[in-house]
């Protein structure tokens, strides 16, 4: 059974992105971005909602290609290409590098790809992983907390129906401020 993994960036006081998609404040340092490709190069499927596929399409099929491009830019570009994603989305025709798009049930397909063997997966998108939240499907937790206050936007938490305990299994602190814990769901 793979392992199913929720993590981003969010504000102090809960968002992924501010009013109008604003991710302004959540430019990582040097050391940050490191930490996440470590992280990205860990997982084996990236599960994708429209939001979240359409910010990251936008850059990474050629952020390795850009002028100022850092060594640690170029492999998270190469790594992003190279690893297979699922885009959940009604609204999206086509999806590339290394992509397929799913239309149907996304819980349903989720649950069977966690179901195989194979390394992790990582959901990212608001919407998608608080569906994922709110079905029991997420093992694992990784909160990268930037002190920074927005007053409102895109809840990295979705409204849940029940409780999720967690056991706390990870602190680190990155330069600027930003905290990353990893919590792991108790079962």
């Amino acid at each position: 059974m793979r392992k199913l993994i929720y993590g981003m960036n969010l504000t102090l006081d809960g968002y992924v992105a501010a009013p109008g998609d604003d991710r302004g404040w959540s430019a990582p340092s040097d050391e940050l971005f490191r930490w996440w490709l470590d992280q990205e190069r860990a997982i084996g499927l990236f599960l994708y909602g429209r939001t979240l596929w359409e910010v990251m399409s936008s850059h990474w099929p050629t952020g390795d290609q850009q002028p100022d491009a850092t060594p640690a830019e170029i492999e998270f570009a190469r790594n992003w290409r190279d690893t297979p994603k699922v885009v959940f989305s009604s609204t999206i025709e086509k999806v590339d590098w290394n992509t397929r798009l799913f239309t149907g049930d996304a819980i349903a397909e989720i649950a069977r790809l966690k179901a195989e063997d194979g390394e992790p997966m990582r959901v990212g998108g608001a919407s998608l992983a608080g569906a994922a939240m709110r079905a029991g499907l997420i093992d694992e937790y990784t909160i990268v907390t930037h002190p920074v206050l927005v007053g409102g936007g895109t809840p990295f938490f979705t409204v849940l129906d029940d409780w999720v305990n967690l056991n706390l299994v990870e602190t680190q602190t990155f330069p600027g401020g930003v905290v990353q814990t990893r919590y792991e769901t108790r079962r």
